[in-house]
């Protein structure tokens, strides 16, 4: 997997990036509005791909947003992401947000999602990125799995193109 330009996973990672929730964050359910944490890891992740590439870039696709519990007023949300995989001009990063409990310690999982983001040229034109190296076991893993998700999106696409015609 080392190729002569690759940079490493933790070199764009963003870990733990923390945020407080506040009354102004809740649904009418008292949880945390999903949405809100959606546009923190589509935020985050961009941070990712553009240290990554060192292009500007755009989100491609989002999926397997998956809401694993909720989280409540007064926790503290910590946002971890990385780069799993590139391809191409594109770029997979996985996220993972999980809840705690300031008074307790207790940590809850929250979400997980994968986001995929393309690399602009100055014209707005997909363009090629230094490829990903991955350093630890847990890395090397997700680097095998993007490769399942995305073979999964190409074939959705392809099916859903197929019924158009």
């Amino acid at each position: 997997m080392q190729q002569d330009n690759a940079r490493p996973v933790s070199a764009s990672a963003v870990d733990s990036h923390v945020y407080k929730v506040f009354p102004n964050d809740l649904n009418s359910h008292e949880t945390v509005f999903g949405g809100m944490i959606m546009a923190k890891c589509d935020r985050l992740a961009l941070v990712v791909a553009e240290r990554h590439s060192g292009f500007v870039c755009v989100t491609a696709a989002v999926d397997s947003i998956h809401f694993r519990a909720p989280a409540k007023g007064g926790d503290t949300l910590l946002f971890n992401l990385a780069l799993n995989r590139v391809w191409g001009s594109s770029m997979e990063i996985g996220a993972r947000v999980m809840a705690e409990n300031s008074y307790t310690g207790e940590m809850r999982h929250i979400l997980s999602a994968y986001f995929t983001f393309v690399a602009l040229d100055e014209n707005g034109r997909p363009i090629s990125v230094r490829a990903v190296q991955p350093e630890t076991a847990d890395q090397q893993r997700r680097y095998r799995d993007a490769e399942t998700r995305r073979q999964g999106r190409l074939a959705t696409r392809e099916k859903l193109a197929a019924s158009k015609a």
